[in-house]
């Protein structure tokens, strides 16, 4: 199966490699500068792995007061914003990628005279605490939401991308600016700091998905399904790889039998019994296979879009007593952190522009067809409780709307 010319724009290849890089170096511990459109520059580092002179650091490169970031969701957790209140960032900007499984609610800035600490950071954005099980916050404690297109925001947009806690704390220049005749690359490369542009933090899900390449492929003979061919598709990034499994010679022409599957290690790999995924992907495989020909997309997207070690965190709430949506808004992410993008681009690819979509999860159908690909049926996707995810599925029913 060839895979089709894809015409697109020109990508800034530049400001994706500034972004994969401030990833980098935040996941190292490292302080990373950030630029908003009016040239004045900030730095940021996440409070997940801060070091504890971090913010004496930040002190001292940026003669500002340092702030603890947050996501809408954590500040809500903390008693410090109204759910109530919130309005979606798409709804203020204007510009949510098509794709994104649900809608951001943005970032809130905590700030109190002369800063905070590293350990006031880290016990306001500690995942594994209910607001109930903490101290009262630090006195004199201020929160306020974080403007679109801002440091702020894009700081916590960076500790998301790069799979840790959505939180980070800031600092800005304030002599800053063209005014201050000191440019944010100046300030930058004498502090031997990474730069990077809020705007390219804000477009790099897209800029990564419209990088997406098929680098491999090969006949993989699966039990039940021995013609079955897999196609590997690396971003541009150096990221994950995502997955197609392609079983039999699904016509291109006519709607394709297609499950959108988000990696899970533990239910797939180890037969988990928490959630559904391992019946899920094996059952998809199978119902293929029965109907001769198809495509099941395998999507680097663990937990939900959260990651591996967010998941586990997420399972150590639950077992207190919360169920999964709960537990990741605990965490400070959205119920549901996926991205529907790039499986639309890998069945471009494939030749695919229809499917008949294997689903439970009424977001996929909206999400996929808005990105592009036409779904002219859902194919019910159903399988039964073991005994130890009765209640992950009640709240996928419940709360996530899911079809069962």
């Amino acid at each position: 199966m060839s895979a089709p010319a894809v015409s697109v724009a020109p990508i800034d290849e530049a400001a994706v490699r500034a972004v994969d890089r401030a990833l980098a170096a935040l996941r190292r511990g490292e302080v990373v500068a950030i630029e908003t459109a009016d040239g004045t520059v900030g730095a940021a580092v996440s409070v997940e792995s801060v070091a504890l002179d971090a913010v004496e650091r930040l002190k001292a490169l940026t003669g500002g007061t340092p702030r603890l970031v947050v996501t809408r969701r954590r500040a809500v957790v903390l008693g410090l914003a109204s759910a109530d209140a919130a309005q979606p960032v798409s709804d203020i900007a204007g510009d949510q990628a098509p794709g994104s499984s649900t809608e951001s609610f943005g970032a809130m800035a905590l700030d109190r005279p002369g800063g905070l600490t590293a350990d006031q950071a880290h016990a306001l954005a500690d995942p594994e605490q209910h607001p109930q099980a903490q101290g009262a916050p630090p006195a004199g404690l201020t929160a306020a939401d974080a403007r679109p297109g801002s440091r702020e925001a894009a700081a916590v947009d960076l500790a998301r991308l790069a799979r840790l806690l959505p939180a980070a704390i800031t600092a800005d220049l304030p002599s800053s600016g063209p005014a201050a005749g000191v440019s944010a690359a100046e300030w930058a490369a004498e502090h031997d700091l990474l730069l990077v542009r809020a705007s390219d933090v804000a477009d790099y899900r897209v800029h990564v998905v419209r990088t997406l390449r098929r680098v491999a492929d090969a006949r993989v003979p699966l039990s039940g399904s021995e013609n079955t061919r897999i196609y590997a598709f690396r971003p541009a990034d150096g990221g994950p790889e995502h997955l197609a499994i392609v079983i039999g010679d699904p016509d291109p022409d006519q709607p394709v039998l297609a499950r959108l599957h988000s990696e899970c290690f533990t239910g797939d790999l180890l037969g988990s019994l928490r959630c559904d995924c391992g019946d899920q992907l094996r059952g998809a495989i199978a119902e293929i296979a029965r109907q001769g020909s198809g495509v099941l997309l395998y999507l680097a997207q663990e937990g939900r879009g959260i990651g591996l070690v967010n998941k586990l965190r997420a399972y150590r709430i639950q077992d207190r007593g919360f169920d999964t949506v709960d537990a990741n808004e605990i965490l400070g992410f959205e119920a549901d952190e996926r991205v529907y993008l790039p499986a639309a681009e890998m069945l471009r690819q494939l030749g695919f522009s229809a499917v008949r979509l294997m689903t439970n999860n009424p977001e996929k159908l909206r999400q996929l067809a808005r990105c592009g690909i036409a779904v002219v049926e859902r194919v019910a996707h159903i399988f039964p409780a073991n005994g130890h995810n009765e209640g992950y599925l009640r709240t996928k029913a419940e709360r996530s709307g899911h079809m069962f």
